[in-house]
């Protein structure tokens, strides 16, 4: 599959301007999406705390966005856009931080899904350690 570029990303999920964190859809099939981002690294990111810093809970917001970017993927062009919420985080684990910007990968799952929303397992890694880990639920709305 071809890499897809932020300027598509931004037409696929509802996420606007500095609020869309990812880069690039670099892999994705029925079940899983792989993509990253170094939006952790802009000045203009609006997750950004009062001093500067972006706390690694943010990297959750990343992981939602590809969770969102799969589900339109996986939807085909046909049908429009559901708007999606993410309701529910389990067994979620943080590594130390605060970011420290550079490329971030993200890999979202989908374990389960049906008409009402999926289940995602998911993950966040740099090139040295894994940063966040997770599963999330999330329920879709009327077209």
């Amino acid at each position: 599959m071809r890499e897809i570029g932020r300027a598509e990303v931004l037409r696929m999920i509802p996420h606007a301007g500095e609020m869309c964190l990812l880069d690039a859809v670099v892999f994705w099939d029925a079940r899983f999406l792989r993509g990253r981002s170094t939006r952790s690294a802009s000045a203009g990111n609006p997750l950004r705390r009062a001093d500067g810093s972006l706390g690694m809970a943010c990297l959750i917001e990343i992981a939602g966005q590809a969770m969102a970017a799969h589900g339109r993927l996986i939807a085909g062009t046909a049908e429009p856009p559901r708007p999606g919420m993410l309701v529910s985080l389990r067994d979620v684990e943080l590594s130390a931080g605060p970011l420290d910007g550079g490329e971030v990968l993200v890999e979202v799952e989908r374990l389960l899904s049906d008409a009402r929303g999926a289940a995602y397992g998911f993950r966040v890694l740099n090139a040295a350690r894994t940063l966040l880990v997770g599963r999330a639920t999330v329920l879709l709305g009327a077209a």
